[in-house]
């Protein structure tokens, strides 16, 4: 892009403070017509809060912004909207009950004259055309009448950027977008993000997978503590010097070895049955110091495996040991008795209470240990959640912050939090850094291995190839409900994983 170019946006000493927290200090940020410009930073760096107050979310503290050089004031989403700025966030707003036309023209569907002068009636077959081409543009051969709810994830998020291209968006904000589609959904959407651009369609793209923003930005801007770290180049992007931006530092070993040596027949699973794969069995053992890791495709049965062993879902049979004894596990209550807990993969909705605040959540679990008399004693409480919040790292104005205004990075910290203060036994963690940034990726990996040193057993599930082979001391290979293999660490080679993951069974 030409530099005398005029920008399509500039965001201009953006500040914006919350309680004990300055979000962004005097951030700038621009966009040309039809750049794709990758925005990225660790979790907590200001991405979201720049792109919210871009949106109209929040209102900055300070700064301009302007379109097309002319200064503007975003209050609200609907005035974004008339900018035309369409915001695709990382959790979908759909409504699944309604049908793809409904979500697309939802409060705004186009009218026809009744049979009586002063009745309006909504016009579905112009609602349906419009709809139809919008889809065309995007690639998507869907009728118009099937309901949000038929739709994978990936095909749910199209309908998104259809509604925003239904309103004439001439920017469009993705954010995370392909942290929940597979590697075929991820490449297809990459492909519309290109195609977009060449129709004239400017795109600000966040997200942790840097080997995407090298694949498909023209220009990387990187915040770190709220505030502009620097920009890349289409040339100059690489991994290397995207992260070393994110964090300020250079981070040489993502994987820590082990330095303790397993001991055998820790924990057993023995003729695990769930309820999706009726005849499917699964058997392994784990050892104490030992990362045993769960590599395969989706729909392999990994987290239906675990929420079995955790007793969150029901098993149709099988048998569980610890250090020789069998358990009997019918709830998560039974398992958290025994020191199996599991972090699961949906932190938001299965590992915490968002709307309550880092101390509650950590606490919950073990309120009986704070307990004095039948009450729970605030001091304790909190002393205990403050102890494992530094352990851990956890950034956040204070203890009495709640969960939903945390990071990715640091709400995953919380759900560790809560099961460390109690001593684990086993710790089963399902697609442990999605959505996580490569600072906090790191120090979790950290937390893994000194879990395992410490003799605990671990279970790591995770759909991402570098980080399953780099954490594993040995892997387990699943396909439609059973494992078709387990690798020791010197054969955990890609080749291997993939021709287990698809059930070639030699």
């Amino acid at each position: 892009m030409s530099n005398a170019q005029q920008p399509l946006l500039e965001m201009r000493g953006i500040s914006k403070r919350f309680p004990g927290v300055v979000a962004l200090d005097q951030v700038d940020f621009h966009i040309n017509a039809s750049e794709t410009v990758a925005l990225i930073g660790e979790n907590g760096a200001g991405k979201s809060t720049l792109m919210k107050i871009l949106g109209g979310i929040f209102t900055p503290d300070s700064g301009e912004i302007r379109i097309d050089g002319a200064p503007v004031k975003i209050s609200s989403v609907h005035d974004a909207i008339n900018l035309g700025i369409g915001f695709i966030h990382q959790e979908l707003n759909v409504l699944d009950n309604l049908d793809i036309a409904a979500n697309v023209f939802l409060g705004r569907e186009p009218v026809r004259a009744g049979w009586m002068r002063p009745l309006k009636l909504i016009d579905r077959r112009r609602m349906n055309a419009e709809t139809k081409a919008h889809l065309k543009r995007l690639g998507l051969d869907l009728s118009p009448d099937t309901l949000l709810s038929q739709l994978a994830i990936a095909q749910q998020q199209l309908v998104e950027i259809a509604k925003a291209l239904s309103l004439n968006a001439r920017l469009l904000i993705m954010d995370e977008p392909t942290s929940s589609l597979t590697l075929a959904e991820t490449a297809r959407l990459l492909q519309i993000v290109r195609e977009l651009r060449t129709q004239g369609v400017s795109i600000i793209y966040i997200s942790h997978r840097l080997s995407e923003v090298g694949e498909i930005a023209d220009r990387v801007v990187v915040l770190r503590d709220g505030r502009n770290a620097g920009t890349l180049s289409r040339n100059e992007i690489t991994h290397d010097r995207m992260v070393q931006m994110m964090v300020g530092r250079q981070l040489q070993h993502n994987y820590v070895p082990p330095r303790r040596a397993p001991t055998a027949n820790y924990f057993e699973v023995r003729d695990l049955e769930t309820r999706r794969y009726p005849g499917r069995k699964i058997s392994f053992t784990l050892s104490s110091g030992e990362i045993l890791g769960f590599a395969g495709l989706v729909g392999a049965g990994r987290s239906e495996m675990a929420q079995a062993i955790f007793g969150v879902d029901e098993k149709r049979s099988g048998k569980l040991f610890l250090e020789g004894k069998e358990l009997r596990i019918e709830s998560a209550r039974d398992a958290i008795q025994h020191g199996i807990y599991l972090v699961p993969e949906d932190r938001r909705q299965a590992g915490l209470i968002v709307e309550s605040t880092i101390c509650e959540n950590i606490s919950l679990p073990a309120l009986r240990r704070y307990a004095a008399n039948g009450l729970v004693a605030p001091e304790r409480e909190r002393s205990a959640a403050g102890e494992v919040c530094s352990r851990l790292n956890v950034k956040a104005a204070s203890l009495e912050t709640l969960v939903k205004n945390l990071s990715g990075g640091n709400q995953q910290k919380v759900v560790l939090a809560k099961w460390l203060q109690l001593e684990p036994k086993v710790m089963i963690f399902d697609e442990p850094t999605r959505g996580i940034d490569v600072g906090a990726k790191a120090e979790i990996y950290e937390l893994m291995r000194g879990l395992a040193n410490s003799g605990v057993g671990v279970i790591v599930i995770s759909s991402d190839m570098e980080e399953i082979l780099g954490l594993s001391d040995r892997l387990a290979v699943m396909h439609e409900g059973r494992i078709t293999g387990v690798l020791e660490r010197d054969e955990c080679a890609e080749e291997n994983v993939m021709r287990l993951a698809v059930g070639i069974v030699t």
